[in-house]
Order: structure tokens, then sequence, then C-alpha cells
């Protein structure tokens, strides 16, 4: 199988990946050792392969996640519903009272329009003696007199929007049981006799049901027969149950409940499935045994039981399983591997099979890193709130831009996690990173690293080679002239480029190599001696063009217009004592970011931030226009690779913001931590901001910082509620006096209010919420991935 540099026996490779010095213990069995897992890290891996992953919005950490309700029931009722129940609720039972107690105008004559004058002694409601339908007339009006009564009342009150907040909106089965609890009251009111302990008299619903009856039918000798009479009875229960049957859904619980597992014939009843038994059963690897590779599935299955795989070790073979497609042989070869190899197979080239130590939490199954939680507050989109934020390569792709003062947690609370994200990808062969930080940066210990680049430092295993391993001296001309002078306005890249390769194509032709940092400094002074030198070296015929390029270097010197003065000054800053040993292309252990673009490496430059701030800034510079123009002539492209910048002031030119907007079509990313947006040229921020497609923005920002972030953002159209309160003059005596009076309790006048609601566009955050509202360890984050997709500004909470 294509192996792309992940499990080639060491120093085996054509180019092998440089290893961390230190020795792994030897396994019994001949396996590389299982690591163990640190405190807090993931539960046992068979577990974490079960956990249910739903699809959900960009950055949302998809570990477990539970989307929100469609419904808003958890909020609290308007106060004017609850006034509204209350009033309604009160004038039900003043106009009940009333009614009972024979007060309201007009009652008697309006029932008489319905019944027989010689049921009641004339201009009363007193039956007749020995007439029935007269007393039952008035409980059958009774009975009709509620009913109208509770839907008046329920209708004025908006009762159904109250049983649709307490009830309708809530979780099964809790749904249910408020259902449940409604249907009850109602029903003690009803029923009162069946409850125990229940001493008030029953509305008149089944004994007006049952006068209408009689009175239509012509007697009681209906009710002689049962069926009628406990039909009476069921029916009227039922039409009380049916309204809160449909509020709890009490048939959609019914039906869940009645498609769970029955008990089995020995009595075991299994667990109901919390999960889809796709997603459920993947620590059985259901794609491997789907396709007959059963053998392979069972070692792998016993492997992830025993604990002998960890999530590295998961996401690696489950990564080859996928590169071997449809190819039968492809196929047959990851059998035997995985038969001869088990949990260990296409180990990375290290050696390693997870890191030393883990700060942050990862979900390697979806290639995402958790760094906070979406704050509940009402400027996050309702779906996001509470939800955890995380970060995967697909967003890294789209670049992405940090910004907050020294101490706001750029590195603890995003590089920190992303490199580390990024480093356990690259054990499963999925990405590279090369992460630039100065020396003591807490970004983890060197055998967390396949290569640690300590500049300055005596004991560094590697070096760095200034001209990223290529052979093409306008190549290198080109990414050299941007990382030593693309920050000059006063000098021209392009010019400074054509002057590098007036001197480098000819030092190669000569001596099949590039200068060392020292030579290529008296080369750009034009020191006599340095470019005779040359130039004797070019003394054969086959190299009469490079002759003609060194001359018209030499013409070019004292111009008004030479970059060379420019770019020797910037050269000096490393040809300094600490850096003596380092920028030697001819060096044993030179270290090149062409390494990167072919292996799965893991990779962190120490630069000597101490003394030699400048310097540092230069080769920061150097490495991502080394970078941009790497990933850019690659040819394979199949995996991530991510250059990360803890500290990228002064390090963006023009050429660069250009190179960066490339990046997402060749499945690369760079993360850029500044401590303030003025620590790039003011010509190139605008840019920068619509170039990269992730922007945070960390508490402590300024108004001039936040101001760029707000422009990026733009605007949004949001409903605005603006309450005016106007005096109200009575006419009336008796209303101004009540008016007086009102005034002199509440020292207020009498007023209402004056609604008004409409839609404005306003800026999703301004600059001076981003610099006085983002509260400490928080920060404002906009995500974009390589398909398009983009999420809104969120506050995000970095300790959640």
């Amino acid at each position: 199988m294509d192996s792309d540099g992940t499990q080639d026996a060491q120093g085996t490779h054509a180019t092998p990946v440089p290893r961390p010095a230190r020795a792994l213990p030897p396994m019994p069995s001949g396996l590389p050792p299982v690591p163990r897992q640190s405190p807090g890290a993931l539960p046992a891996v068979s577990d974490w392969l079960s956990a249910p992953r739903p699809k959900a919005g960009l950055g949302i950490w998809r570990f477990r996640h539970v989307p929100p309700p469609e419904g808003d029931g958890k909020q609290r009722m308007d106060r004017a519903l609850v006034a509204g129940v209350v009033i309604s609720l009160v004038i039900g039972l003043f106009l009940w009272s009333m009614w009972r107690e024979a007060a309201i105008p007009y009652q008697g004559a309006v029932i008489r329009l319905f019944v027989r004058a010689e049921w009641f002694y004339p201009g009363t409601l007193a039956p007749r003696e020995n007439m029935w339908q007269g007393y039952e007339a008035r409980v059958a009006a009774s009975g009709v007199f509620l009913g109208l009564l509770v839907y008046g009342v329920g209708r004025i009150g908006n009762w159904g929007e109250v049983l649709r907040h307490l009830i309708s909106r809530r979780d099964q089965p809790g749904r249910a049981l408020r259902a449940a609890a409604g249907a009850l009251i109602v029903l003690m009111f009803v029923w009162p006799e069946a409850f125990p302990g229940v001493a008030w008299d029953p509305l008149p619903i089944f004994t007006g049901v049952m006068a209408l009856i009689a009175l239509f039918s012509g007697g009681f000798e209906i009710f002689e027969n049962e069926i009628i009479t406990y039909g009476v009875y069921v029916l009227i229960t039922a039409a009380v149950l049916w309204p809160f049957a449909k509020l709890g859904d009490w048939v959609g619980l019914l039906r869940t409940w009645l498609a769970r597992p029955r008990p089995v014939k020995n009595g075991l009843v299994p667990s109901p499935p919390q999960r889809p038994a796709s997603v459920a059963s993947r620590a059985q690897w259901p794609e491997l045994r789907g396709e007959g590779r059963d053998k392979a599935a069972d070692v792998l299955s016993a492997a992830v039981l025993s604990g002998q795989m960890n999530d590295v070790d998961c996401v690696r073979v489950r990564r080859m399983w996928s590169t071997a497609g449809g190819d039968p042989a492809l196929r047959d070869a990851f059998d035997d591997t995985v038969l001869q190899q088990g949990g260990a197979a296409w180990t990375h080239p290290s050696g390693a099979r997870d890191l030393p130590s883990r700060t942050a939490t990862h979900d390697l199954l979806v290639g995402q890193v958790r760094i906070g939680r979406c704050v509940p507050e009402d400027r996050n989109p309702a779906g996001s709130r509470g939800a955890g934020i995380a970060l995967e390569t697909a967003v890294l792709g789209t670049s992405l831009l940090a910004v907050g003062p020294s101490g706001a947690g750029k590195t603890e609370r995003l590089v920190r996690p992303v490199v580390e994200s990024l480093s356990l990808q690259a054990l499963t062969g999925q990405c590279a990173v090369i992460a630039v930080c100065a020396a003591g940066t807490p970004l983890g210990g060197d055998d967390g690293y396949d290569v640690v680049v300590k500049l300055g430092d005596p004991t560094s295993v590697h070096d760095l080679d200034l001209y990223a391993g290529t052979s093409d001296p306008d190549e290198a001309a080109s990414f050299l002239a941007e990382g030593l002078v693309g920050d000059l306005a006063a000098v021209d890249s392009r010019r400074a480029a054509t002057t590098l390769a007036q001197v480098l194509g000819p030092y190669w032709a000569a001596y099949g190599r590039f200068p060392s940092v020292p030579v290529l400094r008296e080369l750009l002074e034009g020191v006599p001696s340095a470019l005779s030198d040359l130039r004797d070296a070019l003394r054969s015929d086959d190299h009469a063009v490079m002759r003609r390029e060194l001359d018209a270097r030499v013409r070019q010197q004292g111009s008004a217009a030479d970059p060379g003065p420019a770019l020797a000054d910037r050269l000096a800053l490393l040809d300094r004592p600490a850096f003596a040993e380092f920028f030697d292309s001819g060096s044993d252990s030179p270290f090149s970011l062409r390494a990167v673009m072919h292996h799965p490496m893991r990779v962190r430059i120490d630069l000597p931030e101490r003394g030699h701030g400048e310097a540092s800034r230069l080769i920061t510079r150097l490495l991502l226009a080394q970078f941009i123009s790497m990933v850019h002539t690659r040819g394979d492209r199949e995996h991530f690779v991510c250059l990360v910048l803890d500290d990228a002031t002064r390090v963006v030119t023009d050429e660069t913001v250009q190179g960066i907007q490339r990046l997402r079509s060749v499945n690369a990313g760079v993360v850029l931590a500044l401590r303030t947006v003025s620590d790039v040229p003011e010509a190139l921020q605008g840019p920068l901001y619509a170039t990269v497609g992730c922007r945070m923005a960390f508490s402590g920002v300024t108004t001039w910082d936040g101001r760029r972030f707000a422009e990026a953002w733009g605007t949004s159209w949001i409903e605005t509620r603006e309450v005016a309160q106007h005096a109200i003059f009575a006419d009336q005596p008796m209303t101004r006096a009540l008016h007086a009076f009102r005034k002199f309790v509440t020292g207020k006048a009498v007023t209402r209010d004056a609604v008004t609601v409409r839609q404005v566009e306003r800026e999703r955050w301004s600059a001076s919420e981003l610099a006085h509202a983002v509260p400490a360890g928080h920060a404002v984050l906009s995500l974009t991935d390589v398909r398009g997709e983009h999420a809104p500004p969120l506050l995000v909470d970095l300790r959640g």
C-alpha cells in the first residue's frame, strides 16, 4: 500500500523523517507500547468510538453534542400573558358565582326563551310541583352556561397558549406527565366523589348532560339501560382527557414505549439502544465486516476492547482503510498488515503513538479540538448557546487571525491546543505542523516533536536551511527577498529578488550549492575579493550566461535604486556570532520546510527573542514566505499542512497576503497571532482581514483594533422595540379623580406606552463592545471553512 511515509521502516525512506532523540521501551509482543492516557483524558476507547457525534453547525463541538430543542419552552411566560390568565380567571369565577345566585340580569328571561312556561311559576325560575322538567331545565342551563363561560374566558385569557407553554413545549416524558396532572385536576372538579378527601360539589357537567338527555327523551326511563348510563360516563371522561392527550402527545409516547425491545425467551431484557446501531457498533469496525474482512475486524475489535489501541491508533487505521478504497490488492495488503501488527500498524515513523501529554480536549475521529464554550447570551445564535466550540482543519484551511494583548491567552488557549491537535493528527498521517515561537514558549516538550530547531542555541540538533531545500535560484531569491526586505516600503521586493537571483544563480552554477550567510552578504555588498573569486569560478564557456548575470549585478552596484545595501544590512542580523553555526546549507542536519510538504511531521522552531528580536522577526517572515512558496509547488496535497506563528509581528507583507488567500485551495493554512493590529502595515490591514476566513478578538483589544473586526464582520438586521410614554388627559370628572388618586399614591402621572417595533441594520460587534464588553478569558470568534460555510461572530468562554 502507499504509505505516504507513515509506516516505512526507520531510516529506509528516501528522505527519512527526523526522529526525536528518545528510546521507546520494548513490549513482549514486539509492538510499540500503548501510551497511557493523561488525567482527564477521554474515556475508554470503545466508549469514545461509540459516542454519538450528530451533525452540528460550523465550529460546534460534536462529541456527545445535544442539539437544543426547537421550542423555547424554558423561557418565562410573558407578563401580559400571565396577567391575562389571572384577570380572565377572576372574571370567570365572578360570573359563575353570579349565575349560581341568579344575580345576572335577565338570567331567567333568557332561560324561559328555550323552555316551556308551564314548567315554572310565573315570573320566576321556581319549578312547579310535579314538574321535574323545570328543575332539569335549570341544571341543563347551568351546564350550558358553564361550557360557554369556559370557552369565552379561555379565548379572552389565551389559555391555549398557556397550556402549550406549560405542557406541549416540554420534552417527554415530562410533557406527558404534566398533561396527566392537568387532566387529573380537571377530573377532580368533574368527579369529586371519585377522589377521597375532596368535599366540594361537582361542576354541572355530568348532571347537565343527563338533564339534557332526560328532557329530549321525555323522562328518566332511558337511564334504566346501564349501557347508556355508563356510556355517558365514558364519553364525558374521554371529552375531558382528549385535549390533554393531544397536549401531552400520549399516543406518540405510547408508540415509543411499544417500539422498545421486548423480553427474550431467557427472561433477559436487552437495554434500549442509546444511539443508532451504525454508531453504537463503531468499535466493532463495521466498515471492515461489511466488506468481508472479519479477521482484521476481530483483531482490531479485540485491541480496542482490551485497551491496546488509543484514539490515535483507531484514526490512523481507519485512514489507511479509506486510503485502500475499492482496490482489492490494497485491501489484501491492509488485511495482512493488520493481522501481523494489530493496532500498531502504520505507526508514525517516529514510533510515537501519542503525545507525551495533552492539555486540551480532542476528538480525533472528526479532527476537532475544543477551545471553549459558547456563552448563552443574546448576541450568540440560539442554536449555539451553551455548546462547545471547536476548531478543525476545515476551518484552519481558511487561515486564522487572532488579536489580543499579552496575557489574554492567545498561546495557552488557542495556539497550544491547535498545535497539539495538529500534532496528534500528524501521528495519524493526516497533516503536518510547523510551530514557530520564542524560546521557552509552552508549546509542549521536545519529545512531542519530530524536529526541534533552536536557533541561536549551540545544543540544537537541527539547523535551518534558508533556501528551503530548493535548487532553483529564482525560487530561492523570491522568498529570501520577501523575508529580508518584504516589510520595507522603500524597497521593491521584485527588484530585491532580481538582485538576489543575480548572485545566487552564478554561485549555484559555480559550486552546486547556495552561499552561506557571510558569503552572500559579501556578494551583496560588492566586496571585490568575493566577486572576483566567483567570477574566476565561472571561467568556463558553459557559464557565459551566469557571468553576464554577475556582471549585471556589478553594474547595478552604487545606483540609487540598488536594493543590495538593504539586503546586506538585513543579512547582517543573521551574520552574528550567535548564529555562526546556523543557516549553513552544507551542515550535517539542516531542516528544510520542503520535508514537511511530503511527510506528516511535527516541527517546532524556537526563535532567540532576547537580544535578537529583529532577527527573529526576519526569520519568521522568511519562514512564512517559504511556506507559501512550498505549498503551492508541492505535488502531493493529500495531507493538510499548517504553519502556526505564535507572534506574527511585522511578518505580513503584500506578497504573503496574496499567498495566504490561495492556501485554502492547496490544503494548507496559517495561524497568525498578533498583540495588536498595528503590528501589520496599515495598508495591509484591510486585505489581511479580508483574506483570512477565521478571525478571533481576545478580551482587552483596543477600539482601534476592534474597528477592524467590526468592519470585517459587517452588519445584520435586528428588531428593535422603542417604548414612548404619553400622558393621558381625562375629560370625565370621575376619571380625573381616579388619575389624581393614582398619582398621589404612586407619585407618577398616568401614562400609556406607545411601542414601536422596527428592523434596523447594526454592527454585529462594535469596536466599543469588543474593547469593553468582552470579559476576561473570553474571545469573539468567527469561522469560515474551505467549503464556504461560515459561522457568525460568537462570544466564547475560553475557560469552558
